[in-house]
């Protein structure tokens, strides 16, 4: 006859693993060390950070940079949906026509575009309205209507259209023909389908990478200070060039930049759950148990054996 061996549970432990351990302190160590020499640094000067993070010049640059990437994104953003239907689109020659777009904007670099808005009264000195052989019924000179701020947004705004292009497209691509399929069967319209079944589903592949691009976008804005926009950058360099406090003033900048990125990614991360509700595992019920009694090494208990195995084993 085989009998089980009882097993005392409450001598069991959990394994120890000391590279954890020592890999924490290690690290907890480096970053102390880090944190420490920042703080103490004389050249860090914390009065001056202090006197000029909430300075006018300071928090007008601040808006100028969140003006900068609301707009800058809401081009792209729009431009980028275009662009994406007409990468996906049966027509050989729109999806030729994003396809360049995509290339060109994605290949060259985003300083580059920028300096040539700035300059593109160079290139084109004004800008006429008419019909062929006739006298045009609008002309302006380009400086007057493209100024820097503009030029900022038209560089900024189309370059992200590019990338913004491939989010939605890969969004779009990440649904399964089985799911439209599906709406199809049901007698949904086109309209009805995307907007009901494909639009919810490609935001879970759309959201994350949209939210990393904006980020982006609002350090990108700093780009503008070469074209002389007073950006949160651009008045920070502006004071320390006066002052001469260089390290102070780019502390200030840094820390308008964290704080900005840290909301942005709160809200990133609300959206994140927000459109995955649906797909998400929920739990359907909470079943509340009680915990395992320890076993008591006195009285150990053995597994019961049913007699029909037990007759067997004989």
């Amino acid at each position: 006859m085989s009998e089980l061996t009882p097993v005392d549970v409450s001598t069991a432990r959990r394994r120890r693993r000391p590279g954890q351990w020592i890999a924490t302190i290690v690290v907890g160590a480096l970053a102390a060390a880090v944190l420490w020499t920042f703080v103490t640094n004389p050249t860090v000067e914390w009065p001056v950070i202090t006197k000029y993070l909430f300075f006018p010049a300071i928090l007008q640059g601040l808006w100028t940079t969140i003006y900068l990437t609301i707009g800058a994104m809401a081009i792209g953003i729009v431009l980028g949906i275009l662009l994406a239907a007409a990468r996906l689109s049966p027509n050989k020659l729109v999806k030729a026509v994003a396809d360049f777009f995509v290339w060109f904007f994605r290949g060259t670099p985003t300083l580059v575009q920028l300096i040539f808005w700035y300059n593109i009264a160079i290139f084109i000195p004004r800008v006429e309205l008419g019909l062929p052989g006739a006298d045009p019924f609008f002309s302006a000179s380009t400086n007057d209507l493209i100024n820097p701020v503009l030029a900022a947004l038209l560089g900024l705004g189309l370059n992200e259209a590019a990338y913004m292009c491939e989010v939605v497209r890969g969004g779009l691509l990440s649904v399964p023909n089985g799911q439209k399929e599906a709406a199809q069967s049901l007698g949904l319209s086109s309209r009805k389908s995307f907007l009901q079944i494909t639009l919810p589903q490609a935001m879970r592949a759309i959201v994350p990478p949209t939210g990393n691009q904006i980020i982006i976008m609002l350090k990108g804005t700093s780009l503008v200070s070469v074209m002389a926009v007073a950006d949160l950058f651009y008045s920070a360099q502006g004071i320390y060039v006066t002052t001469g406090k260089v390290i102070p003033l780019l502390i200030v900048a840094s820390i308008w930049y964290l704080f900005m990125t840290s909301v942005l990614y709160f809200l990133q991360s609300r959206l994140e759950k927000r459109f995955g509700r649906g797909f998400n595992r929920r739990v359907v019920g909470r079943v509340k148990s009680k915990p395992p009694r320890p076993v008591d090494p006195a009285t150990p208990t053995a597994a019961k054996v049913p007699a029909s195995v037990e007759g067997d084993n004989q």
